[in-house]
């Protein structure tokens, strides 16, 4: 058995061979030159390592480094990108990445209405991406909507993409912003299962609601038609409300207003007929109507009391999603599908000349009417530089949500800081979405 002898510069026959295994479990032969006495090395196996046993090979060790965060969408991801900086990887899931099987019920109904969901091929892609990113990553960070909809997305992810539990964190924000999201990833928490079940529990009923009814209407009504969950009961109340309608019965009345000027006043003003003789009046047609008139035309009035008082209003209540929808529709003549869009650009941050895109309002999907503390601050801050103390009420007004189900922990839909003026912001943004936010 021979090995390379560096001093010798010629091959020699190995003295005193030692048959072993290096580091890396590999087998090794060790002796010394015969001529120089030099140490001799030599790679493989020999006949001298017959009924040797190699030591176990090491563990590989994954080296993991930087922190992968993961968002809906890939202007959400441009934006929470700018604020974290370096060491973060931001990557967008494009929504959902795992749902129901579109070719069957997928939900089985003796087995606890347990769902089954598969990644549809458009999403394999984005969930091989994150799978392999979550792998090299020290920590993953899910940053999806703070609602039942972005917590179920939040689960899926990890769930689809095999992400350990104990290196996930979620985090959640309300509005775009670097204080907010610096604030967020100071307190992650787990997934919050309660939400996630929530979710699916809607997600199975629109299935087994669906599933069950649309092939009656395809086979009574006509095809492709669709039954659901929330639109088969809102069509039974708009249903209910035309039958109503239907059967009323219209009754004839008649009201009677003058127009009056005194004398010494250059305006006039409008009072309605209230009693005659202190009686209400009943004036069902205009044969009631006419006589009545001729005489209130010769007649001679006199105002015996004029009362005087204070009418407060007090200011309406922040938007909620359907309040914004229905303003938006009333002032702006927005469909409530355009008004989502518009909103969704404003939450997920748009460049308005700040270094980078920053969210402008808070999350637009909420049933709350609730104001964070800082805003409140904020608000109290801007109304007393701008117009004074004597405009600014002791304490912050505090409105009911009108929703039993309400998630509280939301906030209403608010600009994300009173201090942007909306005229600062009007060349940076589309005409549509400057009148959203103006709003």
């Amino acid at each position: 058995m021979e090995a390379y002898c560096m001093k010798c510069k010629t091959k020699r026959e190995i003295k005193d061979p030692v048959a072993g295994f290096n580091a890396k479990g590999s087998a090794v032969t060790t002796g010394v030159c015969p001529e120089c006495g030099t140490k001799l090395f030599r790679m493989g196996k020999t006949e001298t390592h017959v009924g040797l046993t190699p030591p176990p090979k090491p563990e590989k060790v994954e080296v993991r480094e930087g922190k992968l965060v993961i968002v809906e969408s890939p202007a959400k991801a441009k934006t929470v990108g700018r604020f974290l900086g370096r060491g973060y990887t931001v990557r967008a899931s494009v929504g959902h990445v795992r749902d129901l099987l579109k070719s069957q019920l997928s939900v089985d109904v003796d087995n606890n209405f347990e769902p089954k969901y598969r990644v549809p091929n458009e999403k394999k892609d984005v969930v091989k991406e994150i799978k392999q990113l979550a792998k090299k990553a020290e920590e993953v960070y899910l940053a999806t909507d703070p609602d039942r909809e972005g917590e179920s997305i939040s689960w899926h992810l990890m769930e689809a993409a095999g992400i350990e539990p104990e290196r996930t964190k979620r985090v959640v924000f309300h509005e775009i912003t670097a204080p907010a999201v610096s604030e967020a990833f100071s307190h992650p928490r787990s997934i919050d299962m309660n939400l996630v079940n929530a979710q699916q529990a809607r997600r199975v009923l629109d299935r087994l609601v669906g599933y069950s009814i649309s092939p009656i209407l395809w086979e009574k009504v006509r095809g492709r038609l669709s039954a659901g969950r929330v639109q088969s009961v809102a069509l039974r109340l708009i249903v209910d409300r035309e039958r109503e309608v239907e059967d009323f019965k219209p009754v004839e009345y008649w009201s009677i207003h003058g127009e009056f000027k005194a004398e010494k006043l250059k305006s006039s003003f409008i009072a309605k007929l209230a009693r005659i003789d202190e009686k209400e009046p009943e004036l069902p047609n205009r044969e009631t109507v006419d006589p009545i008139l001729i005489d209130m035309e010769t007649a001679e009035y006199v105002i015996s009391k004029i009362k005087r008082g204070e009418k407060r209003q007090k200011p309406l209540a922040p938007f909620t999603t359907s309040t914004l929808q229905q303003e938006a529709s009333k002032k702006l003549g927005f469909t409530a599908k355009r008004t989502m869009a518009l909103a969704q650009g404003l939450y997920e941050g748009q460049d308005v000349g700040e270094g980078g895109a920053t969210g402008l309002i808070t999350y637009m999907r909420t049933d709350s009417t609730n104001v964070s503390t800082l805003a409140q601050d904020e608000a109290r801050k801007y109304v007393m530089e701008r117009y004074g103390a004597d405009y600014l009420p002791s304490e912050a007004p505090i409105y009911k949500t009108k929703s039993a189900s309400a998630q509280k922990a939301h906030e209403a839909v608010r600009p994300t800081s009173v201090m942007r003026d909306p005229a600062n912001v009007k060349e940076f943004l589309e005409p549509a979405m400057f009148k959203l936010y103006q709003l």
